[in-house]
C-alpha cells in the first residue's frame, strides 16, 4: 500500500526535559503529548510503557494521609480493566461495557458519557487513546470490530473518521475474517498521526490472522500491514506448512497485550501472542514465526526491523502478556536505550533497542518432547541466563501445601502428572503447567523507573492440564447436533458435564434455565463475554440446537450441512479434556506458598533488589497464618515519590510499597477488586491516584467505580462544592 505521510512536530517530555524534533518544511505542526509531569496523557503513562511519574507530592512521609478524594460509578457492573488517561485535569476512561467517559479529575464529575449498542456489551477494555492536532483533539477506543474515534470535549463522533467515526479491526486481515471474532482489548499505539493497532482474536481452530495494522487518524484510511503469518516471499514463510497464511485451519499470532514506541528512532515494538490453535500445534509444524515473537517494526511503514521469538512452536500458550517496556541501563559502562519483555514464565529478556541484541546472554535449551501422535515440539527454547526468572518452574512433593487438608490426593496428581520445568508439553496423562496459563506475569505488565529498577508482581498459580484424542467421527456422527456443537466448540471450557470449572473462571451451564434466559445466553455466545471468545458463526438452527443441547431440551430443528462453525471448522485430532487450577479441597493454590509476589530487579546487573509476598487471603489471615501472596491482574505504578502503587488482587486492598526496599507502607480496602493498573496525576498542585474497581475474576464480587485517593486539604486554586 503507497504511504504517504506528512514530517511532524514530536514533543517529548520525559523526567522534565523537553527534546523536539521538526521539519522546516512542514508548515503543519502536530504535538503529540507523550509525557507531561501532571498529566497521565497515555496507556500506562507514556509511549515507554513504564507506568512512571515524575510526581512527589505523595511520599513515604506523608503516604500514610491518604483518604478518598472521589468515586464515579459506572452502573455497569463488571470487569473493568482500564488505566485511564488524564489530560488537562480531565479523566477518560471506559466503563466495563467499553462504553468511553470524561470526568473532572479533581472531582470525578461526569461531562460526557458516550452510548453504544448492546451488541458487543461483553467486551472488556484496558484503555483509550487520546490524540491532538491543534484544536483537533480525539479519544479513540475499540467496540467489538470497531475502532471509533470521538471528540474528546463531548464524545460525539468524527464523522470524518471512516465510515461516521468507526473502522473496522478487519480492514486489513482479508475476507476469511469476515465471519470470525476480531476485537481490541488494549488500546492502541501512537506515531504521527497513525494508530497501530493490537487485535484479540479467536483461540482455537476458529482463529482470524492476528496482522498488525496502522490506521490514519485523522481519515481512518488502513496505511500499512505487517503479516505476523507471513505471506509467499516474505521472511518467516518456510517456519511454517506451505499455504499457513490462508488461514485454513491456523490463524493468531495476534498482538493482544499492547505495543510500546520509540518516537525518536520511528520503532514500535510489538509482541505477538500464541498460533491458534494454542494447545496442538500437528497442523502448523516448525518455528512458527511471527508468533511468540517480539517484533521492532519501522512504525512508518510497518517493515521488520529486528526480531526475537521467545518461544518456538508454542504449545502451551506462553505468549507474552503485557507491552514492552523502554528502558535505559548501564550496561558494560556505557547508556544503553533497550527493550525489556517480561513473560508468562517468568523471564525478563533485554535487547539493545535498536539492534535486537540481547544484553544478557540467551541459551537455547533442551526441553521435554511431546508424547501426542502428530505434535513436532521443537527440542530447545531460550533461556535467559539473567535475570533469574521471578516466578518457580518446578513442583516438587515437598512443594505441596502445607495448608491443604487433601495432600495424598494432591501428592496422586503430582506423581501421575507430567512436570519438566516451564517448557512441559501437555499429554494424555495430564500435566502440571508452571507457571500457569496467566503466568508468571499477566496483562497488567512491569513498572521501571529512570535508575532501570523494573518492578513486576508475579502469580504463583499451576495449572492441571490434559490433552485427548477429539471425539471421534463415529461418536460424533452419534450425537445430537446440539451436543456435536457443544462437543467441538465448548468442551474444553465447560466440560463435557457442563459443569464448568468456577475456580478458573469456567461458569457451570447445569440448571442455566433456571437463572438465565435463552436470548442473553445466545447473546454472550454470538459475542462473548469478558474472556470468552465470540463464536459468530453458529447459523440460526446451530444456535437453536446448541440452546437445546445446553437447556436439556429435546432438539425440535434439524440443521442443514451448509457452513456455519458447528459445521465446517476444522476438526483438531486432539483436544483439550482436562483444564483447571491445581488447587486443594478447599480452593487455595495446592502448591506452598507464595502464590504471589512482587519483585524488584535492577536491569542494569540482572540481580533482584527485593522480592516479598503480593495479596493475601484473609480467610487464612483470620486463622493466623502469614501473608501467602495471592494471584493479581493488574500492574503497579511507581512514582518519583519513591513509592510503588498496586492494587490488582482479589482481597480488594490498593497497597504502596517502598520501591526501594519492598516495604509495605499503606494499604485501603476498594469497594471492588481493582484488578487494573492505576493512574498518577495532577490537578491544580495536588497529586492524585485513580483505580478501577470492577472486580469480576477469579471469583471476585463486582463492583462499577472508579476511585481517586489523595492527601487531604484543598489544593491551590480549587474551588469548594
Amino acid at each position: 500500500m503507497k504511504k504517504v505521510r506528512k514530517s511532524y512536530l514530536l514533543i517529548f517530555i520525559v523526567l522534565g526535559v523537553l527534546n523536539s524534533c521538526a521539519d522546516t518544511e512542514d508548515t503543519e505542526k502536530t504535538m503529540q503529548r507523550t509525557w507531561s509531569g501532571s498529566d497521565w496523557s497515555e496507556y500506562l503513562g507514556g509511549p515507554d510503557r513504564n507506568h512512571y511519574s515524575i510526581l512527589n507530592q505523595i511520599d513515604a512521609s506523608n503516604v500514610d494521609q491518604l483518604e478518598v478524594a472521589w468515586q464515579y460509578s459506572t452502573l455497569d457492573t463488571g470487569q473493568i480493566q482500564s488505566n485511564p488517561l488524564i489530560v488537562d485535569g480531565v479523566l477518560y476512561s471506559m466503563t466495563a461495557t467499553t462504553e468511553p467517559f470524561a470526568l473532572n479529575a479533581a472531582t470525578g464529575q461526569e461531562y460526557w458519557r458516550k452510548d453504544t449498542d448492546s451488541l458487543d456489551q461483553f467486551n472488556t477494555s484496558r484503555g483509550l487513546v487520546y490524540w491532538e492536532q491543534g484544536d483537533d483533539r480525539r479519544i479513540l477506543y475499540t467496540h467489538g470490530e470497531w475502532l471509533h474515534a470521538v471528540n474528546a470535549a463531548t464524545g460525539e463522533d468524527i464523522p470524518s473518521f471512516g465510515n461516521n467515526g468507526r473502522v473496522s479491526l478487519k480492514a486489513g486481515l482479508g475476507e476469511t475474517a469476515e465471519n470470525k471474532m476480531v476485537l481490541s482489548n488494549t488500546p492502541g499505539t501512537v506515531y504521527g498521526d497513525l494508530i497501530i493497532m493490537p487485535l484479540r482474536v479467536s483461540e482455537g481452530s476458529d482463529a482470524a490472522l492476528g496482522h498488525i495494522q496502522a490506521f490514519n487518524i485523522k481519515s481512518g484510511e488502513l496505511e500499512w500491514v505487517f503479516h505476523t503469518i507471513p505471506q509467499p516471499g516474505e521472511f518467516g514463510y518456510e517456519t511454517w506448512p506451505k499455504n499457513t497464511y490462508k488461514n485454513t485451519q491456523v490463524g493468531g499470532a495476534n498482538n493482544w497485550a499492547g505495543m510500546a514506541v520509540d518516537r525518536q528512532r520511528g520503532i514500535v515494538y510489538a509482541p505477538t501472542g500464541s498460533a491458534a490453535y494454542d494447545f496442538y500445534g500437528s497442523n502448523r509444524t516448525g518455528k512458527n514465526l511471527f508468533a511468540n515473537t517480539l517484533l521492532a517494526l519501522d512504525a512508518e511503514t510497518g517493515e521488520r526491523i529486528w526480531h526475537y521469538q521467545f518461544v518456538h512452536h508454542d504449545m502451551l500458550d506462553r505468549d507474552p502478556p503485557a507491552p514492552p517496556n523502554l528502558v535505559t541501563v548501564n550496561h558494560k559502562g556505557k547508556k544503553v536505550d533497550a527493550v525489556a519483555q517480561v513473560t508468562k514464565q517468568g523471564f525478563v529478556f533485554l535487547f539493545d533497542r535498536e539492534t535486537g541484541k540481547p544484553l544478557f546472554p540467551i541459551e537455547e535449551t533442551p526441553v521435554p518432547s511431546s508424547d501426542i501422535p502428530g505434535e513436532n515440539t521443537w527440542p530447545t527454547q531460550p533461556f535467559p541466563t539473567k535475570p533469574k526468572p521471578f516466578a518457580r518452574h518446578k513442583i516438587t512433593e515437598e512443594d505441596i501445601s502445607p495448608y491443604a487438608e487433601n495432600k495424598e490426593e494432591l501428592l496422586d496428581i503430582l506423581r501421575k502428572s507430567r512436570l519438566d520445568g516451564p517448557f512441559t508439553p501437555l499429554s494424555t496423562d495430564g500435566t502440571l503447567v508452571y507457571p500457569g496459563l496467566d503466568g508468571g506475569a499477566e496483562w497488567g505488565g512491569a513498572a521501571v523507573d529512570p535508575d532501570g529498577i523494573l518492578y513486576v508482581n508475579s502469580s504463583e498459580m499451576a495449572w492441571n492440564i490434559g490433552l485427548g484424542p477429539s471425539a471421534s467421527e463415529e461418536e460424533l456422527e452419534s450425537f445430537s447436533e446440539g451436543q456435536r456443537i457443544y462437543t467441538l466448540n465448548c468442551v474444553a471450557c465447560h466440560g463435557a458435564d457442563l459443569k464448568g470449572n468456577s475456580a478458573s473462571g469456567f461458569p457451570s451451564l447445569v440448571e442455566l434455565s433456571n437463572t438465565r434466559e435463552k436470548d442473553y445466553v445466545a447473546n454472550i455466545i454470538e459475542h462473548g463475554r469478558n474472556m470468552m471468545p465470540a463464536f459468530k458463526n453458529f447459523s440460526e438452527e446451530e444456535m437453536d440446537a446448541l440452546l437445546a443441547y445446553i437447556y436439556d431440551e429435546e432438539e425440535e430443528t434439524a440443521v442443514s450441512k451448509e457452513p456455519g462453525l458447528g459445521n465446517s471448522s476444522p476438526k483438531v485430532t486432539y483436544s483439550i479434556n482436562k483444564f483447571g487450577k491445581f488447587l486443594d479441597s478447599n480452593g487455595f493454590p495446592a502448591i506452598r506458598p507464595p502464590w504471589g509476589t512482587l519483585n524488584a530487579i535492577n536491569l542494569n546487573t540482572g540481580e533482584y533488589l527485593w522480592t516479598v509476598p503480593f495479596g493475601t487471603y484473609p480467610e487464612l489471615m483470620e486463622k493466623g497464618y502469614p501473608v501467602t501472596g495471592a494471584e493479581s491482574y493488574g500492574g503497579p505504578v511507581v512514582t518519583a515519590g519513591g513509592l510503588l502503587f498496586i492494587a490488582g488482587t482479589k482481597d480488594k486492598m490498593f497497597r504502596v510499597y517502598d520501591k526501594n526496599t519492598g516495604e509495605q507502607l499503606w494499604e485501603a480496602k476498594l469497594p471492588a477488586a481493582g484488578f487494573a493498573t492505576p493512574s498518577t496525576y495532577e490537578v491544580d498542585g495536588k497529586q492524585y491516584v485513580v483505580i478501577a474497581c470492577g472486580g469480576s475474576k477469579l471469583d471476585a464480587e463486582g463492583g462499577d467505580s472508579y476511585v481517586a485517593f489523595a492527601l487531604p486539604g484543598s489544593s491551590d486554586g480549587e474551588q469548594d462544592e
